[in-house]
């Protein structure tokens, strides 16, 4: 089995997301324990975003260039093709995914490659799998103390149900601007919550 984690924060493994992953991938190696790990590092600002060419090849019947971005993508799309398992970890931005994430997306999610378009719109080309997306937040964004909108969940099951990935589960830790013992709370509820998930979890 091969487990793919996307890692998204410019805090690299010092973010709370990392730090959920860390927990998601825990179970995951626990219920297989021969599983390969796959870390792709986003966060950094490794992944350019798209250029001209993959552009304009976009709207085009062909694949004009396989250079340049189209070749990062063509790469990026192996990877998570050859994954049994997606890990996504993720700071929330102003209410949506951050620009890194978003940079993932768009070399992933890819016409003629990663989805089709017919005359009943667009259909997915990958096999479905087990996505986890591990999110943190400096606000709440659900539950009774909500605060603030939430377009990064919405956005995500949009977005990779294109391509065919529709078993989405998210866990998040909220509030991490209210200070440690916010961010203490949101940790041992979301480890309640792994903990009940898991428990029952098969591949």
């Amino acid at each position: 089995m091969k487990i793919l984690r996307v890692s998204c924060s410019p805090r690299g493994q010092a973010s709370e997301s990392y730090r959920l992953s860390q927990r998601i991938v825990g179970f995951l190696l626990k219920s297989e324990p021969t599983a390969t790990l796959i870390d792709r590092v986003v966060g950094d600002g490794a992944i350019a975003h798209i250029d001209a060419p993959y552009a304009v090849s976009q709207h085009s019947s062909v694949d004009m260039s396989q250079e340049g971005s189209a070749s990062c993508s063509n790469e990026l799309i192996r990877e998570l093709e050859s994954s049994d398992v997606v890990v996504i970890a993720t700071p929330m931005h102003n209410f949506t995914v951050p620009s890194t994430l978003k940079a993932w997306i768009d070399h992933v999610v890819r016409v003629r490659r990663t989805f089709n378009v017919s005359p009943e719109g667009k259909i997915g080309m990958l096999r479905d799998r087990p996505v986890f997306v591990a999110v943190s937040s400096g606000g709440r964004y659900s539950g009774e103390r909500a605060r603030q909108p939430d377009f990064l969940t919405p956005y995500l099951k949009a977005v990779l149900g294109i391509i065919g990935l529709h078993d989405l589960t998210f866990f998040s830790v909220q509030g991490a601007a209210f200070g440690p013992d916010a961010v203490a709370e949101a940790r041992t509820r979301t480890d309640q919550a792994l903990q009940n998930y898991f428990s029952s979890f098969r591949l």
